[in-house]
């Protein structure tokens, strides 16, 4: 075998080791609950949607871990707030993968929040709904309406809203 091939086939398996400790390993919570990357494997157990998810909001402090159906297969944290009928994500007004994938394709997808994976689907929210919504979110962070989470932000009154539902 040719040097040129041997170091073909190392390489490739390196990528290969690579992407698949990325894949078995990620998202990793540390101990300041954030996920250092995302993954393609959502984990936890399967559990039966919540009667209320409200009393989630005191018991559970951790971004939740949400997965859509289809491709692709990333795993995405995102700050929420549980309310007695479902779940309150929203994200920055720029674009976001998985809220276009939620217009594009549906909003068929799982949410993780502490070691419950629930099964659910996301609609966007708009108008004064969204407003609501967002009010309840920024209170959950000790925030308002007016605050960016950071400095040249848009406001949060101006973040795209998506409630999750059981299916």
């Amino acid at each position: 075998m040719k040097k040129r091939e041997l170091a073909g086939i190392l390489i490739g398996a390196v990528l290969l080791v690579g992407v698949l400790s990325w894949m078995f390993t990620a998202p990793y919570l540390g101990n300041t609950g954030l996920a250092r990357t995302p993954g393609v494997i959502l984990g936890g157990t399967p559990t039966p949607a919540e009667a209320d998810f409200t009393p989630l909001n005191e018991s559970v402090r951790l971004p939740l871990l949400m997965k859509q159906s289809g491709f692709p297969p990333f795993v995405t944290y995102l700050s929420w707030v549980g309310t007695a009928d479902g779940v309150i994500t929203a994200t920055h007004p720029d674009g976001a993968l998985w809220a276009q994938h939620v217009r594009d394709h549906g909003g068929d997808g799982w949410l993780r929040i502490g070691e419950a994976t629930y099964t659910m689907e996301a609609i966007e929210i708009f108008g004064d709904e969204a407003i609501a919504m967002m009010e309840q979110w920024a209170a959950k962070v000790g925030m308002t309406l007016d605050d960016s989470l950071y400095e040249g932000a848009a406001p949060l009154r101006d973040f795209e809203v998506f409630f999750w539902k059981p299916r």
